[in-house]
């Protein structure tokens, strides 16, 4: 089997809400050719940063089916399709075959902390039930259990296996894997506390699965560009040091915490968070509309609301 390699910015979408606390599909529709006319690759439609542990069965279901119908064709759609155990989660990935995914971003399933051996299983298990590309999110700080490179190796030699996330701040893990050269796009999460990006990237990694792409989709689309030739490293440098302070500002609460707010803040259709998580207000999201600011954001992308012009 030939693996169609992605590479780029893979953003990880909020999920917008209406004010009665439904998913909003005109605001996906809006948020998805915002994400496709900026170049975004892909997008993962309910990972963490789409609040899915706070939304039912019937919920996830919905937003598959209703968001499949919005491809062009210019970009992968992934959906999360970790249940909290692996018959859910062979659920979540047939329906999610069945209505037009274009993959799956799976993690280990979270609060039963593992034993390693055990979650190993589990990736191969679920990956012999479909025939959906997937994606590994290894992301220990969210779901408390973590795979060494000899185990995410051995998982990538499953042919479903097509893109390793990392969310550790293991360096060495993330050069283990790209000397061992398996056939899946290696991506790290934007955060600048963990430090991936840099040396990911200059290691030969393929792209960022990230965050502040919701906010900022071309900025990322540019440090998520590979190193193929010299000037690319020297634009990624230019582009990664004069967005740290968005970075920052999107991991400074839990995600999308930050990301959401602020994107309600400037205009765009995000609605409000799903409690028991609440919006930001007062300096901390003007901390975030300064910064929109100071990088030119708003005036690249026409955003003009009453937030912006306070702040």
């Amino acid at each position: 089997m030939t693996k169609e390699k992605i590479e780029g910015s893979f953003v990880a979408l909020i999920t917008p809400f209406n004010q009665d606390g439904s998913p909003d599909f005109g605001a996906f529709r809006s948020l998805l050719k915002f994400q496709e006319d900026n170049g975004t690759k892909a997008v993962l439609i309910m990972g963490s940063t789409g609040e899915v542990s706070m939304l039912s069965q019937k919920e996830r279901e919905t937003i598959i089916a209703e968001t499949a119908r919005f491809k062009t064709g210019k970009m992968k759609f992934f959906y999360g399709c970790t249940g909290n155990n692996t018959q859910t989660t062979i659920d979540y990935l047939r329906f999610a075959r069945a209505n037009g995914a274009d993959g799956a971003i799976l993690a280990a399933p979270a609060y039963i902390c593992g034993p390693e051996a055990d979650l190993e299983e589990y990736f191969l298990e679920v990956a012999d039930a479909t025939d959906l590309p997937l994606g590994l999110y290894n992301n220990p700080p969210r779901v408390k259990t973590d795979l060494h490179w000899d185990n995410l190796l051995r998982i990538f030699k499953h042919p479903n296996y097509v893109v390793h996330k990392e969310s550790t701040t293991r360096v060495g893990q993330v050069a283990q894997v790209l000397k061992a050269r398996p056939d899946v796009s290696v991506m790290c999460c934007d955060s600048p506390n963990l430090g991936l990006v840099v040396p990911t990237m200059s290691l030969g990694g393929h792209g960022t699965a990230n965050m502040t792409g919701n906010i900022a989709p071309a900025e990322l689309a540019t440090i998520s560009k590979p190193w193929t030739t010299p000037d690319v490293s020297v634009s990624f440098r230019d582009a990664y040091l004069g967005l740290l302070p968005m970075l920052h500002y999107s991991y400074s609460a839990i995600n999308p915490v930050a990301i959401k707010s602020l994107m309600k803040a400037v205009g765009l259709p995000a609605g409000n968070l799903r409690k028991p998580l609440k919006n930001l207000e007062g300096e901390p999201l003007l901390k975030g509309l300064r910064i929109v600011k100071e990088l030119g954001l708003d005036k690249k992308y026409g955003w003009s609301s009453p937030e912006l012009k306070a702040a």
